[in-house]
């Protein structure tokens, strides 16, 4: 994508945009559904909206994925017992949803799988239907943390299931 076109998108998002694609219900949703999946598994589902990255950030050539992997980094969803930490990280002003996976189950569901999960919530986003998107993507990286890491006793939530506004 051109800078300038880039750049232009970042300007016009706000979080006042951010606030109404994702208002309170919606928000609950996606707290619920990581409640509710992790009693099926062992890992931590974290779930970040960020409105816009910063000029600086665009300037640099940073990337939605990049973004990702800091905001992973900066949350420490990489600072779990069993490094079964995944990230779901959606940045409005480029439209892009990225999977960050800790290194204990991305070896085993893999980048293609990731990819599918980003690309079935982005598809929910262009219809504007944020809610099921959201809720769904949970769903399905819960649905492969429950395959690798099932749950077996006492549940310890190492991460806040509340999503992340930025």
């Amino acid at each position: 994508m051109p800078f300038i076109k880039r750049f232009f998108r970042h300007i016009w998002m706000s979080p006042i945009i951010r606030d109404r694609l994702f208002p309170p219900q919606t928000l609950a949703g996606i707290e619920a559904a990581v409640t509710e999946g992790e009693k099926k598994h062992r890992g931590q589902v974290r779930f970040v909206v960020e409105a816009e990255l910063t000029t600086a950030q665009l300037w640099h050539g940073l990337s939605a994925r990049q973004r990702a992997i800091d905001v992973f980094s900066q949350l420490r969803v990489w600072d779990t017992e069993e490094n079964n930490g995944i990230l779901i990280y959606v940045l409005l002003a480029d439209r892009k949803v990225e999977i960050v996976a800790d290194r204990g189950i991305h070896r085993h569901a893999g980048d293609e799988r990731w990819r599918a999960i980003c690309r079935e919530i982005e598809h929910h986003y262009r219809k504007a239907d944020f809610l099921t998107g959201s809720v769904g993507g949970v769903e399905k990286v819960s649905a492969e943390l429950a395959h690798y890491f099932p749950e077996h006793g006492a549940h310890k939530n190492e991460q806040s299931d509340k999503p992340v506004m930025l």
